[in-house]
Order: structure tokens, then sequence, then C-alpha cells
């Protein structure tokens, strides 16, 4: 049994999960910003779209002032409206489900493949209704999900795919790049993710009519183009001609953002060496179940998560978790199934609908994983984890 006064850590401070990386480039490209004509409603935030665009080979890009308003934005785009169904996982953040309520539709939550984590197609298939207007697959932990086999079901039925790659910049499907595939993909630029804008967020897609809708709904709805208004106007005129929101990405965030996308490459790169060498060290742990890769997809790394095999523990996993920050190592989960929330049980989801990923929840526990990790910070985690793991080994 672990003593129940573990010896002090070896580490003075905590290491974060999660942490961005910022270099003098951005702040001189925030700073040009600044001392230009234009911090907002500017030619930043259309460079941005354009090597967004260029980078994930789609003809347009959309940004947001942040991921979940792109993915209200995209299902908006797509005519969810009431009593609508949306497939998609519970396995994400609550974003991915709640833009669906945003516009009265109703989240439908199928299972997950028990080794990527990602959407089941099978599970998908079993809860296809006439009711379902589009299925939002998300590429958990930045590994592509099954899309083909995703968007094979959709297009038979006329469902639209609005892919939630908050995780995946960079990510590859079968040789193209995450974001030039389904109808609709979105990405994030939270803090944690592969690049920062602060906050931020983006739609990229290759449907002219998708690209139109999304730059009105994140401008109030309104619109200054001549030739869909709804009558004749002078050159101040514009029309609101829906409710729409303010979701516009500032020119200050999306400076940070360009610069930020020079050094993508290198992140993602630094995110691999980081996740081959916890693959190398933690593959004579027989108490873990480490990270499965499909053969169809190259992951971005944004999350390098374990899965703890309890049968093998005399603890469990809060002990696990506890036992890490006493380390200073600093772990997280992800994440509790959308349903399981309060909000989500007040509106009649029951436990157990989706039985492998509530399985695997109660396992997972997420490793420090960024680039800007010293080797040192990496055999620190690897350390403490491979103690951690002998000192609580049946």
């Amino acid at each position: 049994m672990p003593t129940s006064n573990p010896a002090p850590p070896e580490r003075e401070q905590l290491l974060p999960y999660a942490r961005h990386w910022i270099d003098d480039d951005d702040i001189a490209a925030v700073v040009q910003v600044l001392r230009s004509d234009y911090l907002t409603c500017g030619p930043a935030v259309e460079q941005f779209e354009r090597k967004i665009a260029e980078y994930v080979d789609a003809a347009y890009a959309v940004s947001f002032s942040n991921g979940t308003a792109a993915l209200h934005a995209a299902c908006h785009a797509a005519g969810i409206g009431l009593a609508d169904q949306v497939i998609t996982t519970p396995m994400t953040f609550a974003a991915s489900a709640n833009c669906i309520l945003y516009q009265g539709g109703i989240p439908v939550f199928a299972d997950i493949d028990e080794r990527t984590y990602n959407l089941d197609p099978e599970s998908v298939e079993r809860e296809i209704t006439e009711d379902t207007k589009a299925i939002i697959p998300v590429d958990f932990t930045g590994q592509p999900a099954d899309l083909d086999s995703i968007l094979e079901l959709a297009r038979k039925r006329g469902i639209i795919v609005i892919e939630d790659a908050a995780h995946a910049l960079g990510a590859e499907y079968k040789g193209q790049k995450v974001g030039g595939i389904s109808d609709m993909t979105m990405f994030s630029f939270h803090p944690a993710k592969l690049i920062t804008s602060g906050e931020g967020g983006v739609i990229t897609t290759n449907n002219k009519t998708y690209y139109e809708r999304l730059l009105q709904f994140r401008t109030h709805g309104i619109t200054r183009d001549a030739s869909s208004w709804n009558k004749a106007g002078s050159r101040w005129y514009y029309e609101m001609q829906f409710l729409g929101y303010n979701y516009r990405l500032s020119d200050l965030q999306a400076a940070l953002a360009i610069s930020q996308m020079d050094k993508l490459e290198n992140f993602i790169a630094r995110r691999k060496h980081i996740a081959s060498k916890y693959n190398e060290a933690f593959a004579e742990c027989p108490q873990l179940q480490l990270p499965y890769q499909a053969q169809a997809g190259v992951s971005s790394w944004h999350l390098y998560i374990i899965q703890l095999r309890l049968e093998q523990l005399s603890g469990t996993r809060d002990d696990i978790y506890e036992a890490l920050l006493h380390e200073n190592i600093g772990v997280n989960v992800h994440y509790i199934p959308v349903y399981l929330h309060p909000h989500y049980q007040k509106l009649g989801y029951p436990e157990r609908i989706c039985p492998k990923a509530e399985r695997i929840y109660e396992r997972m526990i997420t490793l420090p994983l960024f680039p800007a990790m010293s080797e040192q910070d990496v055999d620190d985690v690897i350390r403490s984890v491979r103690r951690i793991m002998e000192r609580y080994s049946i």
C-alpha cells in the first residue's frame, strides 16, 4: 500500500498541463497593430483568415472571437433550428454540444471508439433519424476522427458534417490537412491550443454559401452587400437581416495568431517529440494504457492522455491524480462526458447512454504536454509517473 505521508516533491514549482509560447516576434506583431489605424475590423483579420485557409487547403476561413462562437456560427450556417437533432460525442468540452442548444437543436450523443476515443461511426449510424440535421465529430487530443466513415454516413442522407478540430490544427487525415475535408471545420486558439490568439476561433469551409452566412452571423446579422439588400439603399446603407452576434476577432488577436502560425510546425514537432518520449518511457508500465494512433491520421498531439488500468492499482484515479499533483505535475482530466453535467441532466439525459465513454473517462488522466516544456520537465513527468505507478502497483 502507498505511504500516507509521501516524500516532498523533487520539483519546486507546479508544471501545468498546458501553457502558451509567446516570443518577441509575437509581441512585435501585436505592437505593430497597436500603432496602426485599426485595432479591429482591419486588414490583420483578413490576412489571418487567408493564412489559415491556405494552410489547410480550404477555399474560405472566417474568424471568430472564440471557438465556441465559431461552432455556434457553424450550426447557424448549417440551418440547425428548433428540434433538429445533431449527433456528437460525449468525450469533449461542453461547447461541442452547447452550440446545438444555442440554435434550439437537440444534442444526440453517440458512443466512442475505445482505442481512439473519437466517435464510433457504428454508434453514430444507430443514432441517425429523419430529424438528424448534422454530425459534429471531435478530433479528440489532436487525432482526426474516422472522417471517411462519418462523411459516407452523412452524404447518403444529406447530413452536414461540422468537424470540431479545436485540438487538431496541423493534424492530417490520409495525407490531407484537417480543415479542408468536412463541410465546415472549427479550430480554437485558446492559450492551451496548438497556437493562440489569446481567445479566438475560425471556421474553414469550401462552401461559399456557408462562408457568406458565417460572415454575416458574426456581425449582428448585418450586411453591406448591396446585391443582397431587401431594398435599394445609398452608399452608407446597411441591413440587419437576421439576429446575429458580435463574434468578431480583433486585429490585435489576429496579429498574434499570424505570428504564431509561423511557428506551428515547430510547435507540432516538439509535441510529437514529447509524446514519443512518453510512449517509450511508459511502454514498460503495465498499469497504463497509452494513446493509440490510427494509421489513417497524423495527430497534432494537443493532449497526451493515459488510461489507468485500475485493476492493477491499489488506488483510485483520484489517488493517482492527487499523488501527481503532490509531485508538482499539473495533471488534468479531459473530459467529463457532456451529458453528465448538471445542465444536461436537467434536460433529461440519463446516465450510461454511452457506456464506453463513461468507463474510459473514469480511468483517464492528462499529462503535461506543450512546446515550452524543457527536457527536464519531460523527465520530471516520466519519473513521477513511474514512481507513482510503482507505489500503487498491486
